[in-house]
């Protein structure tokens, strides 16, 4: 009975065109600018709800690969939801007149932080002008000279007490430097012989008696007393007036700034922590008023005003919502704050004034962006943001004592709470990495807003599509696209995806695309961007990364590499393999031999003995050999010694899609069947002998077809693929036009049965029935060989045994 010759493939199987009459305009001015996220329906409800819910650990973890919008759309989606929210409160941060080491922490309504700087900043003005005038007034020089007259009177009074007391016993009190000093009075003559009284002479009183000398220091040492108890008075007397005149002062102060700093009260709502803070600032400003006065008299006085002043952290405007904070460089002191420090002769100087806040800070209230691998990047930061995502509050601190290097002295900001959601966004292998091994990680990150790749292609997703590149052609302010450039686009995206019924929904490489297409548009002085121009973007991005994959053309065109595609040769065939590079992947067939003769070895790949295959491929040439098995083994044992190569290949090799391909060049070469050299193979084979789908069919058949073009279409040649993998192509329209004039084919198969006719031209059953022949043969002649042996004299039958063994 004659074999049935294989279809080739139909051409509208082969790739999946877009009518442009079917989208319902003629150019994109018509369409309204697309609103969402293209294709994104889970990370969009899954963002929506991480948005809404408040409690503790609902931050969002954004999971997609970059160029999916998924930085984009969270910002755009996030600043949105701030609008709507109640702007959170500023902070400042003020002197601590009690603990000057720990400056205050201080909330205030949205937008006053730099009311009250300002304010701060003229109140000290204020003040040096209020108290020089009130201090210049005359009425304080009369009230102080009072309290000093009478302090003088008081002191006169003790003095001449005290001098009386002493002039009872008949002595004198005398200052001098070193004190005052008690001398005995005598009675005596002057020149003229009048009677006087005089202070005994040092001599004088060494000629004293020893008694009486006795007596009069005695009498000395009591009115000593007497005098420190006069002083004592005296001092205490002094210190009185001092609390008097200050207590003068302070009021003479109070009156002045009362008043001012009342103003400044009014200005701001009642804060228990505000209103302390006003009160010991005026109580400093009243102890230190002397200050204000130094400085108002003489503008070249240095004195230091700046504990009067505020350091404003954060500041919000009251009508703008909440604020969104993106952070792109998340290094420890930019999320947590810093407290900076001044280098002056040598010394490093630091006040409340230098604290600075970080991301977290002006995020407090509202949203914080972070790239994942920006993150990680940087030391600590991932573990300041647990931290304060853990304890809801947010510290300043030194990197060096987190390490535990030696301690330095610094002011030691009050803490801040905080109340904030965090957006993360990753790449999936940082997600999972994460959960496997950050055990805070999904207590912290309790939503996953996860960014597919791809969309299903409807009617629906397809305008959709044309009312994506309506928005890109408004917000780029570049030339419309017609109907038929936007079903050029489309098929593009379904190509990207490698599936007839999907659509890449990479916004980066959609918007490169439309870009590049309008650029060629406007080289061509063309008013709209059609087709043509998409085409002629996509070939020309192709020639930009395609030197590696012309220079291994023209190798093959010279004949230094060899790739047969025409004629049979037994136990040889084309495979297809995929050549990915960083900017640009590719097909490229590979010649696959395969040598059988007899022995025990089983198939060996030397690739793999060479260590040059990675797993993948070595599982798919266990299952090959499983196949054999199973096929042929099942009434004798398989007496075979096979190898295969992939010729010319000197890298290394990966994947299980040369599995079928190595299977049909065994088979080939067991049975003494040629195989069709016009005829690229892909695809991988379970133990049951079906074929099943590979990736990059596409790029495989692409670049067969490129080979096949380069020495003349016979119309013989083609590819055979999987037919699971039909639905994956979306081929270039030459392939399409060449299978369109039959003169290029696209053959689809389900098991290995199938695609040996259609290499061979021979029935499977025939195949089959000529590589068991061949393989019971060896196995005959193998036996016939061990009798053999066995028969030559001059060895024991256990000798004979032993060497057959070792044979």
């Amino acid at each position: 009975m004659p074999l049935k010759k294989a279809k080739s493939l139909p051409v509208p199987a082969l790739r999946r065109q877009t009518d442009a009459a079917s989208l319902g305009f003629k150019v994109t001015s018509e369409l309204t600018c697309f609103k969402g996220l293209m294709g994104q329906e889970r990370a969009v409800r899954s963002m929506t709800f991480g948005l809404d819910v408040q409690s503790k650990g609902y931050n969002i973890f954004v999971v997609g690969n970059p160029g999916s919008g998924r930085t984009s759309y969270t910002l755009e989606e996030v600043r949105s939801r701030a609008k709507k929210m109640p702007s959170p409160p500023d902070w400042i941060y003020a002197y601590n007149f009690e603990e000057p080491g720990e400056p205050l922490a201080v909330q205030l309504p949205p937008g006053q932080a730099k009311e009250l700087a300002k304010k701060m900043d003229t109140l000290v003005e204020d003040l040096k002008v209020a108290l020089s005038k009130a201090f210049d007034n005359s009425q304080y020089e009369d009230d102080k000279a009072a309290l000093v007259k009478k302090f003088q009177e008081i002191v006169n009074d003790l003095m001449e007490k005290l001098k009386e007391q002493a002039g009872e016993h008949r002595f004198s009190i005398k200052r001098t430097p070193q004190g005052f000093v008690n001398l005995p009075l005598i009675d005596d003559k002057d020149d003229k012989g009048n009677p006087v009284t005089r202070e005994m002479l040092p001599e004088e009183f060494e000629k004293l008696p020893s008694k009486q000398q006795k007596e009069l220091q005695n009498t000395s040492e009591e009115i000593s007393q007497k005098t420190l108890e006069v002083l004592r008075a005296i001092r205490e007397r002094e210190k009185e007036l001092k609390d008097q005149i200050k207590a003068l002062e302070s009021e003479i102060c109070r009156n002045v700034i009362q008043p001012i700093l009342e103003d400044l009260r009014d200005g701001f709502e009642k804060n228990g922590k505000l209103s302390a803070w006003f009160e010991s600032l005026s109580e400093d400003i009243i102890e230190n008023f002397g200050a204000f006065l130094a400085s108002a008299r003489d503008e070249n006085a240095e004195v230091d005003f700046s504990r009067y002043a505020i350091n404003v952290f954060v500041s919000n405007d009251p009508k703008q919502g909440a604020p969104v904070i993106r952070e792109t460089n998340p290094t420890y002191y930019n999320l947590v704050g810093k407290v900076e420090y001044e280098s002056r002769q040598g010394y490093l100087y630091t006040d409340f004034r230098r604290i600075m806040a970080g991301a977290m800070h002006r995020a407090n209230g509202g949203f914080l962006i972070l790239d994942a691998e920006d993150l990680f990047r940087q030391f600590m930061s991932w573990e300041a943001l647990k931290r304060v995502m853990r304890t809801r509050e947010l510290s300043i601190e030194n990197l060096g004592e987190q390490l535990g290097y030696v301690p330095v002295s610094s002011l030691r900001p009050q803490a801040i709470p905080v109340d904030l959601k965090v957006v993360v966004v990753g790449t999936p292998l940082i997600y999972y990495l994460l959960n496997m091994y950050e055990p805070e990680f999904g207590k912290i990150f309790k939503i996953k807003a996860d960014f597919d790749v791809d969309m299903p292609r409807t009617p629906e997703s397809e305008r959709k599509m044309a009312d994506f590149i309506c928005t890109f052609v408004q917000k780029e302010n570049t030339m419309h696209f017609t109907a038929a450039a936007v079903a050029e686009v489309i098929e593009w995206t379904a190509r990207e995806a490698e599936h007839q019924d999907r659509m890449t929904v990479q916004a980066s490489k959609i918007n490169e695309l439309l870009a590049e297409s309008a650029a060629w548009a406007q080289a061509g002085r063309a008013k709209r961007v059609d087709a043509k121009h998409v085409q002629r973007a996509l070939e020309e991005k192709v020639y930009r990364h395609n030197m590696i994959e012309e220079r291994l053309q023209r190798i093959y065109e010279e004949g230094t590499i060899r790739i047969d595609t025409e004629g049979s040769v037994v136990g040889q065939i084309n495979g297809l393999t995929v050549l990915g590079l960083v900017d640009h992947t590719f097909g490229h067939p590979v010649r696959i031999t395969a040598n059988v003769f007899m022995g025990q070895e089983g198939v060996v790949n030397i690739e793999r003995e060479v260590k040059l295959t990675g797993p993948i491929h070595n599982k798919g040439l266990l299952t090959l050999s499983s196949y054999l098995g199973r096929i042929y083994a099942q009434d004798m044992p398989i007496s075979i010694s096979a190898r295969l190569a992939f010729e010319q290949t000197y890298d290394g090799i990966e994947g299980d899609s040369a599995s079928s391909t190595e299977l049909y060049c065994l088979l080939s070469a067991l049975s003494g069947v040629p195989i069709k050299q016009g005829v690229g193979v892909t695809g991988s084979v379970d133990q049951f002998g079906n074929v099943q789908p590979i990736g990059g069919v596409n790029a495989k058949i692409e670049g067969f077809f490129r080979y096949c073009a380069a020495n003349g279409l016979t119309g013989d040649q083609g590819v055979m693929i999987p037919a699971t993998n039909v639905k994956h192509l979306m081929l270039h329209p030459d392939v399409v036009d060449a299978v369109k004039k039959k003169k290029f084919n696209i053959w689809c198969v389900s098991t290995i049965d199938e695609g040996i006719e259609i290499l061979t031209g021979t029935a499977a059953k025939t195949i089959h029935s000529k590589v068991k022949t061949c393989l019971k043969g060896w196995v005959e002649r193998q036996a016939a060989l061990k009798k053999q042996l066995a028969g030559k004299p001059g060895k024991s039958g256990k000798k004979r045994a032993h060497d057959e063994d070792e044979d």
